[in-house]
């Protein structure tokens, strides 16, 4: 990590960590699409990859209003959490409670990111980059209606839910 000396160096950092997790993500969701039985949650996953495509050209664009490209960050936190997603592929064998660990999986990275989203708007906000706190509070906004949803699948608010499915099991 370089050094960070001002908040403007805590904001490019923010803005570059965010879109290295999401270019991760962009990577994890097809996975997780395709290991998915329900056809709800496939689908799910399937919008929210070209849903987080657009918030990575977002923090792209955020980050050259700043004069900055992306830097060669990885996020370590999203690196984890989408290990933690292929270790429930390869591991929860019985398709319903894939499923329900799936989501569990999903709605862990919708929180990290919300939590990213929420500090870096504030940090724009505070830097009076009102532009990028736009463009961010557009992402937080999305974060928060895929965690919703995800919770809609889970308990079941659509159809019957994944988890009362992999429960009865």
């Amino acid at each position: 990590m370089a050094k960070i000396q001002s908040m403007e160096d805590l904001m490019v950092h923010e803005l570059q960590d965010l879109r290295s997790a999401e270019e991760q993500l962009v990577e994890a969701l097809p996975k997780m699409a395709e290991a998915a039985s329900s056809a709800q949650l496939k689908k799910a996953f399937n919008a929210h990859l070209k849903q987080t495509q657009t918030q990575l050209t977002r923090m792209e664009k955020a980050l050259q209003h700043m004069g900055k490209g992306p830097g060669n960050m990885k996020c370590k936190g999203m690196e984890g959490l989408v290990k933690e997603g292929d270790e429930v592929i390869k591991n929860v064998t019985d398709p319903q409670t894939r499923d329900a660990a799936l989501i569990g999986a999903a709605q862990r990275v919708e929180h990290y990111e919300i939590a990213g989203y929420g500090t870096a708007r504030a940090h724009a906000e505070a830097l009076g980059l009102t532009e990028i706190a736009d463009l961010l509070q557009v992402t937080l906004d999305e974060e928060g209606e895929t965690n919703k949803l995800l919770t809609q699948l889970a308990e079941g608010r659509m159809t019957s839910g994944v988890n009362e499915r992999a429960a009865v099991r």
